[in-house]
């Protein structure tokens, strides 16, 4: 991944590496037997609703105002997450737009009993930012202290 701070309308590709999180930590929880599939395994919409919320809080960061999910793209779901997982979501910003702003999301567990981490799931989520009446509203850019 690049090093270089991306500001106005630039896009930064993402470069996946399996082996460490990228991002930042924006929520961490451990999966619990009522968030399980009839298989036993946890819920894809469970993970689903955690990225949406470690993005959403990663898009608050930029945007300084309530944000609505739009779209979710190139979602991958790479390994099963089971009970008793520390399930840790990261974000990254690919592209701030004149009101919407799309994250790199990426979720990682921790397995009982296990000291390494493992890449589950991975996707970009748009958010749009918006006003007190839920229409859209331009974002404005913040220039780094």
């Amino acid at each position: 991944m690049t090093d270089t701070p991306v500001t106005g309308h630039e896009t930064r590709s993402i470069v996946l590496d399996d082996s460490v999180p990228q991002g930042e930590l924006c929520v961490r929880t451990i999966a619990m037997p009522a968030d399980t599939n009839q298989n036993g395994d946890i819920f894809g919409g469970w993970l689903l609703s955690q990225m949406d919320l470690a993005g959403s809080v990663f898009a608050y960061k930029t945007t300084l105002a309530r944000n609505v999910t739009v779209a979710i793209e190139a979602m991958t779901f790479r390994k099963p997450v089971f009970v008793g997982d520390l399930v840790s979501v990261y974000g990254t910003q690919v592209r701030v737009g004149r009101t919407s702003i799309t994250v790199h999301i990426e979720a990682w567990v921790q397995r009982r009993n296990e000291m390494g981490i493992i890449l589950v799931t991975d996707g970009n989520f748009t958010y749009v930012a918006v006003d007190e009446k839920g229409q859209p509203q331009p974002i404005a850019q913040h220039k780094p202290a």
